[in-house]
């Protein structure tokens, strides 16, 4: 984060002397940050406040008539790399959706036109109330990404949907957020081959080798790249999901066929991610015929390792050209992840903690741990696989803009 530029908005909430703590987060981080305070956030914090503990320029609605030059809402909206609203009621969250603009905090926001993050902090049923979930779905359509809430302990004594997220997991967000400033490639001149699903290794002509992949996540990186008018090769392993569209489908069925068509197509791209599954062995010798119960009371089968098909890409590839890998793991999740991304010489890689119930095989949402070979971290929340696709590609065409 050092050097960005953050506005940090305070709306009035029970929550609002939490972004005191957070903005001392991001100035450690080596961010500039500059605060806004709504007229209720001031119901509960103090502008002093604010300057006493974390020295940053505050803002309120007595600086409409405070300018000495310019504009000071409009200065200060095109000034921010990021603005965020840390905690976001759910006066502030209707007011923004439909362009409101009736105080300093609500005229800045209106006039920035770059990156927007909104934090929610509410009573559970105004949070469920079908007004407010429509006002937040506008801002999403608008490009307003939202932290949380999560379900925890209410000022109402009871625990359910509403509560702040913690400081950690919007700092998590922000970081990643704040990589999507300033990049420079051109979408449209992209060419990407990513991989899906899950190779088989037969035992049998019946029988194979194989794990619990979907193919999911995979699909969701094709489907995000195309969004943003790249071209892409979608090398698909054994799966039944439908093709995104403008999508070229490869299917292939062994490791052996996925690092063909993965050398095949990958020479003449630009970024391959690969987020299939690959079986790491294969039996010796498959049977040619069906395997009978009845002629083995013990069955013996010697397996023997497959290519490492993102190790040999990774290897071989030109100065043009960046490698994506996917590593599914169940504990010790970021050194595993560390390991792969210097062993294999990958660019970045995706960790995912499979164990977790919420995020594990089939699972339509996802949280992954982005690590970079320039040693950039970025943890996603546990959102949908193409919000996650959609943040891993972020960092991924930043490092051609570096």
């Amino acid at each position: 984060m050092h050097g960005k530029k953050i506005v940090l908005y305070v709306t009035g909430s029970v929550a609002s002397y939490k972004a005191i703590s957070l903005l001392r987060r991001l100035q450690a981080a080596g961010a500039t940050v500059r605060v806004v305070l709504t007229p209720f956030a001031e119901r509960f914090v103090t502008k002093e406040l604010f300057q006493a503990v974390a020295p940053a320029a505050v803002y309120d609605d007595d600086d409409y008539f405070r300018a000495t030059s310019g504009i000071e809402h409009v200065e200060l909206a095109q000034w921010a790399d990021l603005a965020v609203v840390v905690p976001a009621s759910a006066d502030f969250i209707a007011k923004a959706a439909h362009g409101i603009a009736d105080n300093f905090a609500l005229t800045t926001w209106l006039a920035t036109t770059g990156l927007k993050l909104m934090v929610p902090a509410m009573n559970d049923v105004m949070w469920q109330n079908a007004a407010t979930q429509a006002n937040v779905a506008t801002l999403k359509n608008q490009q307003v990404d939202m932290v949380g809430p999560v379900t925890g302990m209410l000022a109402e004594g009871y625990a359910a949907p509403g509560r702040m997220s913690d400081q950690k997991a919007i700092m998590t967000v922000i970081a990643a957020k704040l990589v999507e400033t300033k990049q420079l490639t051109d979408w449209k001149k992209l060419n990407l081959v990513v991989t899906a699903g899950a190779t088989r290794e037969p035992l049998d002509p019946i029988r194979f080798i194989s794990n619990r992949s979907s193919g999911k996540m995979g699909f969701a990186v094709a489907a995000a790249a195309r969004e943003r008018g790249a071209q892409v090769t979608l090398i698909a392993a054994n799966t039944q999901l439908a093709a995104p569209a403008g999508v070229k489908v490869v299917p292939v069925t062994t490791t052996e066929q996925l690092a063909t068509a993965v050398q095949q197509h990958f020479a003449t791209a630009n970024l391959l991610v690969m987020a299939a599954a690959v079986s790491d062995f294969k039996p010796l010798q498959p049977a040619t015929k069906k395997i009978k119960r009845r002629q083995h009371d013990q069955l013996a089968v010697t397996l023997v390792h497959t290519p490492d098909i993102l190790e040999q890409v990774a290897r071989k590839k030109r100065p043009d050209q960046l490698v994506c890998g996917f590593a599914a793991e169940t504990d010790d999740v970021i050194a595993a992840g560390r390991r792969e991304l210097q062993q294999k010489h990958l660019d970045l890689i995706a960790i995912n903690d499979v164990s977790n119930p919420e995020i594990g095989f089939d699972s339509d949402k996802n949280q992954v741990t982005i690590l970079t070979a320039a040693g950039l971290e970025v943890t996603t929340p546990i959102e949908s696989k193409l919000q996650v696709a959609q943040k891993l590609l972020e960092v991924a065409v930043k490092l051609f803009d570096d």
